[in-house]
C-alpha cells in the first residue's frame, strides 16, 4: 500500500484577489477538483453576497463544501476540518487533485497545521454566555475577553458571536485564553496534518488595485439583485442573529427596528452598498495580515498579467 503523502494545492487570497479564475485557468491544464475554504459559501441561499461560483460554472469545475448548512446553521473551523479531510480523500481516490481555495484564514491554518488542543465545547456554560450577550450586550463580553485574552481580543470582530463567545468559554472552562492553545498547538505540532504533502499558494494584489477590485465587485453585486437576495432571506425568517447572516455581504442591509422589536431592512441601498465596500476591504486587510503568518507560502503577484499564472503552473507541475 502506497503510505506516501498526498499532494494537496492550497490557494487562497483576501477577497477579490482572483482564486475564481486562476482555478478555471489551472483546470485546463490540470485535472483538479476544488474544496471551498470560504466560511459563507456553505450557506444555502447566500450566492452573490458571497461570490460563489455559479451553478454552471460548477458543472465545469467540481466544488465542495458549498451549499451544505442553512443560514441558521453553525460551521466552523473544526467542521471544515474533518468535512475538507474527507473530500480531499476521495478527490485523490478519483485520480484527481484536490485544491483547497477560498479566503477563510482559520480554516487553512487549522487544515495545515492541524486543530488545537483547545477543550471541546460546553453547552452548559455557551448558553449561560448566550444569556449574558443578550442582557449584556456584545461590548461588555469583549471588554471581559480583552481582560482575560488580549490576543484574542484583538482578533476577533464585535459581530462575530460564535468566536466571541468560544473565547470566553474556553477561558470560563479552564482558565486558560484560547490563544495559549493555539500557540501550544503550533509550538509541539508544526505542520501536523501528515497524510498530505502541501503546496501552498498565496495570491497577492496591490493594495489599491485590490480595493479597486472590492469596490466594483460590490457594484456588481448589487447590480445583480443582492438587495433582493438579502430580502428573500429575511421574509423567510433569517436575520443577523443567524450565523449566515451575520457576513459581510448581508449584515449591513440590517437595523435594528426599535419600535417592533426585531431587525429590518435599510432602505438606504446606496449606504449600504459603501458600508459593504469598507468591510470587505478592511476584511482584506485583516486576511492579508493572517495569511503573511502561515508557514511555507509562495507567493504569487497576480496583477492581470500571464507571470502570475505561469508562475502558479510552475509550482504545480513539481506536484507531478
Amino acid at each position: 500500500m502506497d503510505t506516501s503523502p498526498i499532494p494537496v494545492l492550497i490557494l487562497f487570497g483576501p477577497t477579490a484577489s482572483g482564486k475564481t479564475g486562476v482555478l478555471f485557468e489551472l483546470s485546463e491544464k490540470l485535472q483538479i477538483e476544488v474544496v471551498s475554504a470560504d466560511s459563507m459559501q456553505v450557506y444555502k441561499g447566500m450566492d452573490i453576497g458571497t461570490a460563489k461560483p455559479s451553478i454552471e460554472e460548477r458543472k465545469r469545475l467540481t466544488h465542495h463544501l458549498i451549499d451544505i448548512r442553512e443560514p441558521s446553521q453553525q460551521f466552523n473551523a473544526g467542521d471544515f476540518v474533518r468535512l475538507a479531510d474527507e473530500v480531499c480523500m476521495q478527490i485523490t481516490a478519483g485520480g484527481k487533485l484536490p485544491v483547497v481555495s477560498g479566503g477563510t484564514g482559520f480554516y487553512f491554518k487549522n487544515f495545515i497545521m492541524g486543530l488545537s488542543d483547545a477543550p471541546p465545547s460546553d453547552i452548559k456554560i455557551r448558553e449561560q454566555l448566550k444569556q449574558e450577550l443578550i442582557v449584556k450586550g456584545a461590548s461588555a463580553l469583549m471588554e471581559e475577553l480583552a481582560a482575560c485574552d488580549e490576543v484574542s481580543a484583538n482578533r476577533i470582530h464585535i459581530n462575530d458571536e460564535y468566536r466571541l463567545l468560544r473565547a470566553l468559554e474556553v477561558y470560563r472552562s479552564c482558565g486558560r485564553p484560547l490563544s495559549s492553545f493555539e500557540k501550544n498547538s503550533q509550538a509541539h505540532g508544526g505542520v501536523s496534518n501528515s497524510k498530505y504533502r502541501f503546496f501552498v499558494i498565496g495570491l497577492s494584489r496591490p493594495r489599491d488595485e485590490l480595493y479597486r477590485r472590492i469596490n466594483l465587485r460590490c457594484e456588481q453585486m448589487f447590480q445583480q439583485g443582492l438587495a433582493d437576495e438579502v430580502r428573500s432571506l429575511f421574509e423567510k425568517g433569517y436575520t443577523p442573529n443567524d450565523p449566515g447572516l451575520r457576513a459581510i455581504g448581508y449584515r449591513e442591509f440590517f437595523i435594528e427596528d426599535n419600535e417592533n422589536g426585531g431587525w429590518k431592512m435599510s432602505q438606504d441601498l446606496e449606504g449600504v452598498q459603501a458600508l459593504i465596500a469598507q468591510n470587505s476591504r478592511r476584511y482584506a486587510k485583516r486576511q492579508i495580515t493572517f495569511f503573511a503568518g502561515l508557514p511555507d507560502v509562495k507567493w504569487v503577484e497576480c496583477d492581470n498579467t500571464e507571470g502570475g499564472l505561469a508562475q502558479i503552473k510552475r509550482i504545480c507541475a513539481d506536484i507531478f
